[in-house]
């Protein structure tokens, strides 16, 4: 598991959790996109969480991720999960309620 802490005190923060499996490239892109609309939509405001379902099943099971990538956004407001490489930019913003 890897956790990237970004925030600030001040504002809510988003919590974020990435499965991915590996570095397969599908993994490594939904890494890479997921990073770059968190650095141009959240500066400073979210906390990601990247699981690799290869070394901790159990974090899998427990979510009952089906497939990966998988994105869930665990806050703030209601509970959403997004699948795939996260590469339709709009359409992640518009699930996330990001698109201000």
């Amino acid at each position: 598991m890897q956790n990237t802490n970004t925030h600030t005190e001040d504002t809510e923060e988003h919590k974020f959790l990435l499965f991915v499996s590996g570095m397969s490239v599908k993994s490594g892109r939904a890494i890479e996109n997921l990073r770059k609309i968190c650095d141009e939509h959240l500066a400073g405001k979210f906390n990601l969480e990247i699981i690799d379902i290869a070394r901790h099943k159990e974090e899998a099971v427990h979510h009952q991720i089906i497939a990966i990538p998988t994105l869930i956004k665990l806050q703030p407001g209601v509970q959403k999960i997004i699948l795939g490489d996260l590469s339709d930019t709009q359409k992640v913003l518009r699930i996330l309620e990001l698109n201000q």
